[in-house]
């Protein structure tokens, strides 16, 4: 089992050499008026043969590598900020991966994009807050307009971090990722309740996600509190193969409030995690002097070592009790400023988090650059 506190007290460098760094590609976000959407789109970016690798990798990127090297790895759009046009409410995405002559892409192709609202805090950390991770496993979702719906005020900005791999076998060139946001105009009469995203993962507080899974079964776990009261209204789950089940319990109360289970095909593939529609019982209530965990249990059968072969991560939508307002970031907060300074790929690693240590110790002591991989 693993646990931790806020303190980050060490550095784990890792290498990422064969990552290519996209840096022709653009991002663009604009405002389909006539279909109440945003539609962000990343790219074009070449795929060549190869271009692919062990699903670890995906989250050990970082640093600044040479704009023209041609590793053959996985390719990483340059991280770009964004903001909204118009003020709305968003309720839910959809997603495509096309070629240059617009023929779709297995979804496959997107490894990962992360949606990130620096503006705002996470629900159970002071980090920025994580609006929406799309990949294979999440497919299009929806929640009803009508009742919920994410506040976006007009000019939020919007950080934009993505992956791409090819694990198809042929070369494919101007590949372009296009997500819908589904929005309601603000200034209606819905949606009649604001909900907001929230995220909790094995691997918080900071750094890399990825982790090594042993031979046999295994659990990793986090806990922590909220920062406000609500309802967490819908809930769902990041894995990587070999997962069995994730769960999101109430520590205080010694209860499991939902468990996701994965989705696979007949052979074994993973597609997803089953979701959990809280929303259909009113939601499930969430005090902040109460402890929470989310927990990630594999097998691993293979007998070996799996390098950074694990994730575990819940993400839904919450409702501050109340009417109430989301808190704001902290961006003095040193895990604020570490956590940033990773997702915009200034420093990679894993964080070591260790318990009784002295309080005085900060993210920022701690956080050292590292070398530019070799090209």
């Amino acid at each position: 089992m693993r646990k931790a506190t806020l303190l980050i007290v060490g550095l784990v460098s890792c290498t990422f050499t064969n990552a290519v760094v996209a840096q022709d590609a653009t991002t663009r976000f604009v405002n389909d008026e006539a279909n109440n959407e945003f539609l962000l789109t990343i790219g074009p970016v070449e795929l060549p043969l190869g271009a692919t690798e062990p699903a670890e990798m995906a989250h050990h990127a970082g640093g600044q590598e040479d704009p023209h090297a041609v590793h053959g790895g996985a390719v990483f759009p340059p991280v770009a900020t964004v903001r909204f046009p118009i003020s709305g409410y968003l309720y839910g995405f959809s997603y495509e991966v096309v070629d240059g002559e617009g023929r779709e892409l297995p979804v496959e192709v997107l490894h990962h994009l992360n949606l990130i609202n620096p503006d705002h805090r996470e629900l159970f950390l002071p980090i920025s807050q994580r609006m929406l991770a799309v990949g294979k496993e999440t497919g299009s979702q929806a929640m009803p307009w009508i009742l919920l719906g994410y506040p976006i005020p007009e000019g939020l900005p919007m950080v934009v971090t993505a992956m791409l791999h090819n694990p198809t076998g042929r070369a494919h060139s101007g590949v372009e990722v296009r997500v819908r946001l589904k929005y309601v105009k603000a200034g209606r009469p819905w949606p009649l309740f604001n909900v907001y995203p929230f995220q909790l993962d094995v691997a918080f507080p900071a750094g890399d996600k990825s982790f090594d899974l042993p031979p046999g079964e295994s659990v990793w776990s986090y806990e922590a509190s909220p920062a406000i009261e609500g309802r967490v209204m819908a809930i769902g789950g990041h894995l990587h193969e070999n997962a069995e089940s994730i769960k999101f319990e109430d520590v205080t109360e010694d209860k499991v409030i939902w468990e996701g289970l994965p989705i696979e095909d007949e052979d074994g593939n993973l597609l997803g995690v089953t979701l959990g529609r809280l929303y259909r019982t009113l939601g499930a209530k969430i005090y902040p002097d109460h402890v929470y965990r989310v927990s990630v249990t594999y097998d691993n059968p293979t007998g070996d070592t799996l390098y950074a072969g694990g994730m575990g991560v819940v993400g839904g939508v919450f409702m501050p009790s109340g009417g109430g307002m989301w808190p704001r970031a902290d961006v003095t907060d040193p895990l604020y400023a570490l956590d940033r300074r990773h997702y915009i790929r200034e420093v990679r690693g894993k964080y070591d988090v260790i318990a009784g240590l002295g309080t005085e110790q900060t993210a920022g002591d701690v956080v050292h650059e590292h070398e530019h991989p070799p090209e």
